[in-house]
């Protein structure tokens, strides 16, 4: 009790210590990112196999999860020291190259640790020690994990997505951001709201215009900030994705016709009314009502 005085009494510790914090999380969302979706897949294919009578591949391989096996260079195998898994520091100790094969690392890792950081440091700085902080830091950490995994693979996996759901109605028992009211009709609001306007695009023009992943990640933020905030997250998506949809377009010269992943979009609208939600409503409330 001692500790958490003093930091609630010493603002300035407390940040660096979430910073501190937040880069080894983001060292493990970077693992997350990697390995959750080739889990996925594997999963998905040994399903095929079973309902196709076919014989199992999982022989004597190795362990795959989050866990197993231990870190090592994608290139040459060969297993990283802890020093060498210092959040930035490594990366940059090492110039971004393995230290044993020096096959280059990607940019990827120091971003997402960095970012956690920051995302994660303002989180803190805003709601201070209280709930809030711990479930703002719960909500960046899904939200960094889902946004990098949607734009290397375009999904959004069930278990990040519907445990961002389940983590909003249970925060919401005691009122961390909403009440249990707000936020199961804000979870039934993103899922419908999605799901009737994918419904109504296949009904006009018989294409797919959007996964289901994208359908609970909505749920999940409504389930989070509350029905309130789904049209504005919605709304602040759509403007994002529309500018990120059209530089993409100007600098790679992209067909109309290739798919965007809307859950970055999602993620960075969900995080925005997280911070300014309610500023945000009340601005618009007062100037245009």
């Amino acid at each position: 009790m001692d500790s958490i005085h003093f930091l609630a009494e010493h603002s300035d510790v407390f940040l660096i210590l979430v910073a501190i914090v937040s880069l080894l999380v983001g060292s493990f969302l970077n693992v997350v990112i990697y390995r959750l979706p080739q889990m996925m897949k594997q999963e998905w294919g040994q399903e095929c196999r079973e309902y196709l009578g076919l014989k199992s591949q999982s022989s004597d391989n190795e362990s795959f999860n989050l866990y197993l096996p231990l870190s090592h260079c994608t290139h040459c195998k060969n297993r990283l020291k802890p020093w060498h898994n210092i959040p930035v520091i490594s990366f940059l100790i090492l110039r971004g190259k393995c230290a044993f094969c020096h096959a280059q690392i990607s940019l990827q890792y120091p971003l997402v640790e960095i970012l956690c950081s920051i995302a994660s440091v303002y989180v803190a700085w805003r709601f201070g020690m209280t709930w809030q902080t711990a479930g703002g830091l719960l909500f960046t950490w899904i939200a960094i994990s889902l946004t990098f995994i949607d734009l290397e693979h375009h999904l959004l996996p069930d278990q990040l997505t519907l445990f961002l759901v389940w983590a909003g109605l249970f925060l919401s028992i005691f009122s961390v951001f909403i009440n249990s009211h707000d936020a199961i009709i804000g979870a039934m609001t993103g899922y419908c709201i999605f799901a009737i306007v994918q419904w109504v695009f296949h009904l006009v023009t018989g294409k797919v215009g959007m996964g289901q992943g994208d359908f609970k990640f909505l749920a999940g933020l409504g389930a989070f900030l509350g029905w309130q905030q789904v049209p504005v997250i919605i709304l602040l998506s759509s403007i994002i994705g529309l500018i990120f949809g059209i530089t993409q377009l100007a600098i790679k010269h992209q067909l109309k016709s290739v798919p965007l992943p809307f859950g970055p979009y999602l993620a960075i609208a969900g995080w925005i009314s997280l911070i300014w939600g309610p500023e945000m409503l009340h601005f618009y409330f007062h100037h245009f009502f």
